[in-house]
């Protein structure tokens, strides 16, 4: 156990050197939240000048609280997002600097490199996390944390099913090389639209709803919602439920990530990747 806590430290160490000595590594950590909140943060104030220059009977409180809503779920989101590609970029940096052979030559497991990525990963979501609440607070007056402790299950939710969407996109990385690099920032902006983020279930067809309520993220965003709402009891409600459902979406990560390592490395495609 200490040597695999030695290795994991070991790879979390390498790839936060990655940021030390680049940069642009850095910068685009921050940059694309940072963009998305001034976006999604000028649109509701915008959204919040309007409703305040309707005539009495506009409901300026309704559109003052879905203004939350835009915010708050474009912070969780994005914590979502980069938790997901915290696992499948620190995959890719090993392509692109051709570095995935030598990691098979050493004593790390294939489990103890995807908890590297995880650890890294969470790593990267603490310090986005802290500079969008603190940017939503001083550009908005928008503060996350008054939600207090039930912000906790709907963030440990949020990043369970990311980083199972990061077990798929990252063994289809591994079996197809460059051609699946789009699976990284494809897949979560094809299931965005059916998660609620920035509305509620309620507003999707009725054909489409089965479909969002398979999604572990649909449950987390309605929970925000009813959570800046003023709901007591936010994200404990539905922990038990979603820790299922999560924990299905796990397992089938962790089987197709273990089935196409497996496949790519009986091909030969593992010790060949980056090199074409």
């Amino acid at each position: 156990m200490k040597a695999s806590a030695t290795r994991i430290w070991a790879m979390v160490l390498r790839y936060g050197a990655l940021h030390r000595r680049s940069l642009l590594r850095t910068f685009d950590v921050f940059f694309w939240p940072v963009l998305d909140l001034l976006v999604w943060g000028f649109v509701t104030v915008y959204i919040q000048r309007q409703a305040a220059s309707q005539p009495a009977g506009s409901s300026p409180a309704f559109i003052g609280s879905t203004a939350g809503f835009l915010i708050g779920g474009m912070i969780l989101w994005d914590l979502h997002y980069r938790a997901q590609q915290g696992m499948t970029i620190s995959l890719m940096e090993e392509i692109w600097t051709r570095n995935i052979v030598n990691l098979l030559v050493t004593p790390l497991r294939r489990w103890e490199w995807l908890v590297a990525t995880i650890v890294y990963g969470l790593g990267k979501v603490a310090v986005i996390a802290l500079v969008l609440g603190s940017l939503a607070f001083g550009l908005y007056a928008f503060r996350l944390w008054d939600l207090g402790w039930g912000l906790v299950p709907l963030l440990i939710h949020l990043l369970l099913f990311a980083w199972a969407i990061g077990l798929v996109t990252a063994g289809c990385v591994i079996r197809f090389g460059y051609a699946a690099e789009v699976l990284i920032w494809g897949i979560p902006f094809l299931i965005q639209p059916f998660s609620a983020v920035f509305y509620p279930v309620a507003v999707l067809p009725e054909w489409l709803r089965p479909l969002a309520l398979a999604l572990p993220a649909t449950y987390i965003f309605e929970d925000l919602r009813a959570a800046l709402a003023g709901s007591p009891s936010i994200g404990w409600a539905h922990f038990l439920p979603l820790a299922a459902l999560n924990g299905l979406y796990v397992l089938v990560g962790i089987a197709v990530f273990g089935w196409l390592f497996r496949t790519a490395q009986a091909s030969g495609r593992l010790g060949h990747l980056g090199q074409d």
